[in-house]
């Protein structure tokens, strides 16, 4: 049963949680149900881009049901909307009743600081997945309802990485959170790494000499294996699993280390 602070938590989120899981789903709703009458103008929207942008924003084709749903699902759109949602509410852990002057009465609670955190933490990050899971899920129901011809279990390995994706970034967050206690710290410093890393994703193959930048970035390892095409990657899904939890245990470990304004 969630404790006393993971309720608060949810309660005190709740507002920007639905809004972020309506806006989403509906994003997701939308974009695959407009597949049927893309298709007309498909071919001319990809001859009028060129090969480089295609390449840079990670689209391999945009006529076939997999390549549409990685051009508007799961290539910009989709992560940033989800990515926005980890880093707006991880930005709330810790950072928010820091700088709110809230935190002395939270840390009344009869729990240690690496349990306040891990329970707050916990509340955040089971938001997070629902939000960073609702795509994939909406897919394994939309996919086969619309006719498009995806294999399902390519369907769960791409949002499975997704999720993968979220948890690394929300752990990189917490960690900034942690250790600042400044919510325009944590949103200025994940953001920009995510917009870097991706980036440096896209390029990695549009340059030579640039391909080694792509195992730097979190991207690579969510859609750069191509998943509606190539199914599961458990090793880059194992790899983004690892960055969000040592980022997280560090961050437990210096929030607690750390001297707390109250």
């Amino acid at each position: 049963m969630p404790t006393a602070l993971v309720r608060k938590t949810w309660r005190d989120d709740r507002r920007a949680l639905i809004g972020w899981a309506v806006g989403v789903a509906a994003f997701t709703t939308v974009y695959t149900g407009f597949y049927s009458q893309f298709q007309g103008a498909a071919q001319l929207k990809q001859e009028a881009l060129p090969q480089g942008m295609l390449d840079f924003l990670g689209i391999a084709d945009m006529l076939s049901p997999a390549g549409y749903l990685q051009a508007t699902i799961f290539s910009l759109i989709g992560p940033l909307l989800v990515l926005m949602c980890a880093i707006t509410l991880i930005a709330r852990t810790i950072a928010r009743p820091e700088e709110d002057g809230g935190m002395e009465l939270l840390l009344v609670n009869p729990v240690s600081r690496p349990a306040f955190a891990g329970q707050r933490l916990a509340a955040t990050a089971a938001a997070v997945t629902v939000v960073a899971a609702l795509p994939g899920l909406l897919l394994l129901l939309l996919v086969p309802a619309i006719g498009l011809d995806i294999a399902l279990s390519n369907v769960a390995a791409a949002g499975a990485g997704l999720v993968a994706l979220v948890w690394c970034f929300t752990g990189i967050g917490f960690l900034v959170g942690a250790v600042t206690g400044k919510r325009a710290t944590v949103l200025a410093v994940t953001g920009v790494l995510a917009v870097a890393t991706y980036m440096a994703n896209a390029i990695s193959g549009m340059a030579d000499g640039l391909g080694w930048l792509r195992w730097l970035s979190p991207f690579h390892y969510f859609i750069g294996t191509d998943p509606l095409h190539t199914g599961w990657h458990p090793g880059a899904l194992l790899t983004l699993t690892a960055v969000g939890v040592v980022t997280t245990a560090i961050g437990v470990v210096l929030f607690d280390r750390r001297d707390v304004g109250v």
